[in-house]
C-alpha cells in the first residue's frame, strides 16, 4: 500500500491531506452539533411557568445557562419582552440568522473537497499517462507491453484515491447539512413559541381594564341619558 502511494506522485499526498481535513471537519462539526442540540419543547415548558409568573430575570438566566443557539434566540426575545408582536418576530428572526453561519461553518470546505478530489485524481491520471508515453517515446518503440501497462496502472492510482476521498467527504457533507437544517428548524420553532408565550402572558393595557368605580359612573351616565330621552318623548 505504501509503495502505491509513493508511485502515485505528489498529488497522492494532496489527496491524503484533503481526506485528513475532511475527517477533522466532520469530527469538529459532530462535536459542535452535539453541544448545540437541546430539547426545545422541554425547555420551553420550563420557561412558560417563569413567564406566567412574570419572572423574566430568571428566564433570562436559564437561557444564558444553556449556551446553545436556541437559548440565544430565546434570550434575545426575552430581553425585549415588552415589544410588540411584530417587533418580537423581527428580533427572533435576526437572532436566528446570526446563528446560521455558525451552524454551517466549514460545510462549504467539505463540499469543495468532495467535488475537487475526483478532479485532482483525474489530473494525476493524465499526468501519469503523459509520463508513461514519454517513457515509451524514449524507448523508440522497443518498450514491452508490460512496461506500458505498469505505467498506466500507476497513473490510475490517483484516480482511485480521488474517488476514495470524494465519496466519504460527500457523505460527511450530506449528514452534517441535515444536522444543520434540523437545528435551524429548532431555532425557528423556538422563536415562534417564545413569541406566542410572551404575547399570551402579556398584561392587558391599562385602558382596557375598567375599575368598579368607572363601571358605576358609566352605568349612571347611561341611566341619565335614558331618562332624558324618556322625558323628551312624554313632552
Amino acid at each position: 500500500m505504501t509503495d502505491l502511494l509513493f508511485k502515485g506522485g505528489p498529488l497522492v499526498w494532496l489527496l491524503l491531506c484533503c481526506f485528513g481535513l475532511a475527517l477533522a471537519i466532520f469530527a469538529e462539526r459532530i462535536s459542535y452539533y452535539h453541544r448545540a442540540s437541546m430539547n426545545v419543547g422541554e425547555f420551553l415548558a420550563g420557561l412558560a411557568s417563569l413567564i406566567r409568573q412574570k419572572n423574566h430575570a430568571e428566564a433570562l438566566q436559564e437561557c444564558v445557562a444553556t449556551r446553545v443557539p436556541a437559548g440565544r434566540v430565546l434570550h434575545a426575545a426575552l430581553l425585549r419582552h415588552e415589544s410588540t408582536r411584530e417587533h418580537l418576530k423581527e428580533i427572533v428572526q435576526e437572532a436566528g440568522q446570526l446563528e446560521v453561519p455558525r451552524l454551517e461553518r466549514y460545510l462549504s470546505v467539505l463540499h469543495g473537497i468532495a467535488h475537487a478530489a475526483p478532479l485532482i485524481g483525474l489530473l494525476g491520471t493524465i499526468m501519469g499517462l503523459m509520463d508513461a508515453f514519454v517513457d515509451l517515446n524514449k524507448a523508440k518503440g522497443y518498450a514491452l507491453p508490460a512496461d506500458v501497462a505498469h505505467g498506466v496502472y500507476t497513473s490510475l492510482i490517483t484516480a482511485a484515491l480521488g474517488l476514495a476521498v470524494a465519496i466519504p467527504s460527500y457523505l460527511f457533507y450530506c449528514f452534517l447539512a441535515a444536522k444543520s437544517r434540523h437545528i435551524t428548524h429548532e431555532l425557528e420553532r423556538a422563536g415562534i413559541e417564545i413569541v406566542k408565550l410572551i404575547e399570551d402572558n402579556r398584561e392587558p393595557a391599562p385602558s382596557a381594564v375598567q375599575t368598579p368605580g368607572a363601571q358605576i359612573v358609566e352605568f349612571r351616565e347611561a341611566a341619565a341619558n335614558a331618562a332624558r330621552k324618556q322625558r323628551g318623548r312624554n313632552s
